[in-house]
């Protein structure tokens, strides 16, 4: 992939685009300007690894993006309405969402007539910290990485989520990963529905080489998840994963049936589960967060798992949901390897969407 011009990339955000938004009524030309490089914070907080996976997955989007853009400015010297209104198709293209656009550009656009916009450089900074600002950060209490020191211990996530998403590779993943770390785990399948649940839960226990809780096949799921934190608390886990079901017929069946799971385990451990994890298929786009609105309103979703972003251009959708739902991202998928399922940072995701100097 070429280098491109800061505001090549800028533009996709430019607070003076009229388009669908009818809070913006001006527009100001910009000149596109002087070469730059982001060199980025993942070097410093990321490994090489994960640093690749990242940008990797991201590609996608990225390529999306840059792909209208190019077309937007070819042959021009200044930023006119045509451009915005091209830029503008190429923002919902990448699914962010009509309502985080509005809102991102509408703080651009105050903060620009409060500090006097006066280069590409200073409104390219501004972009970074807004979108950056949609993203919420998880309570310090409730926060950790897979190598950090849990908040409790064992540490009970209860993992929700539709069918195909990809929420048992994702439970899958984790586990890994938190072994990886030094971590014990331990997996639970409560998702007793579905005939190839178990099974599959079990496969991904096997590859991961952590032990597994398990019943047959229409066994109440909240027996499951009792048994499983009760033999957690005697192993001494520090980490327990339990799979739910991810088909239920409406919304008070989700509710009844996850507000059952999380009682009966609350006998054992009061302040039980720590996490309610909801993984949603960033590649579904806007469908993601139809998604999220049938399960945050059945339950006390507290934090998400966005997967599948490595195959999709959709990936602003992360930014979509985040700022509707107001929940923390804690992990992203960019790639089929264990190690593709990555702890999100804001700040890092942020700076890779930025980052155009990856190498195709």
């Amino acid at each position: 992939m070429k280098a491109v011009r800061s505001n090549e990339w800028l533009l996709l955000f430019n607070p003076y685009f009229t388009g669908a938004n009818p809070l913006i009524t001006n527009h100001f030309p910009i000149a596109i300007g002087t070469q730059f490089s982001v060199m980025g914070f993942f070097n410093k907080l990321f490994g090489k690894k994960e640093k690749q996976s990242l940008d990797e997955g991201l590609k996608k989007t990225k390529e999306g993006f840059l792909s209208k853009i190019t077309k937007a400015i070819a042959g021009k010297s200044t930023v006119d309405e045509e451009v915005l209104d091209n830029l503008e198709e190429a923002l919902v293209g990448a699914d962010v969402g009509i309502e985080t656009t509005v809102k991102i550009i509408d703080r651009i656009e105050k903060r620009v007539s409060k500090d006097k916009y006066l280069n590409s450089g200073e409104l390219n900074k501004m972009l970074q910290e807004e979108i950056e600002s949609l993203l919420v950060d998880a309570p310090s209490s409730n926060s950790y990485a897979f190598d950090s020191e849990l908040p409790a211990k064992p540490y009970i996530i209860l993992v929700v989520g539709v069918n195909g998403v990809g929420k048992t590779t994702t439970i899958g993943k984790l586990a890994y990963n938190f072994k990886n770390a030094g971590k014990e785990v331990l997996l639970g399948a409560a998702d007793t529905f579905r005939a190839a649940a178990v099974d599959q839960l079990t496969i991904w226990s096997e590859r991961a080489g952590v032990p597994i809780v398990k019943q047959a096949m229409g066994s109440d799921p909240a027996a499951v998840a009792f048994d499983t934190v009760q033999s957690a608390v005697s192993k001494q886990s520090d980490v327990v994963l339990i799979d739910t079901a991810g088909r239920l017929h409406n919304k008070a069946h989700l509710m009844d049936e996850l507000s059952k799971i999380k009682r009966v385990i609350q006998k054992t451990i009061p302040d039980a589960p720590h996490e309610v994890l909801l993984v949603l298929d960033g590649s579904t786009g806007q469908n993601a967060l139809e998604q999220a609105k049938h399960f945050t309103a059945a339950t006390d979703v507290t934090a998400l798992a966005i997967t599948k972003l490595d195959g999709t251009a959709k990936g602003g959708v992360v930014l979509a949901i985040a700022n509707q739902f107001k929940i923390p991202v804690k992990f992203i998928g960019v790639g089929e390897k264990m190690e593709d399922l990555l702890v999100f940072d804001k700040h890092e995701f942020v700076d890779s969407l930025f980052n155009l100097d990856s190498k195709d």
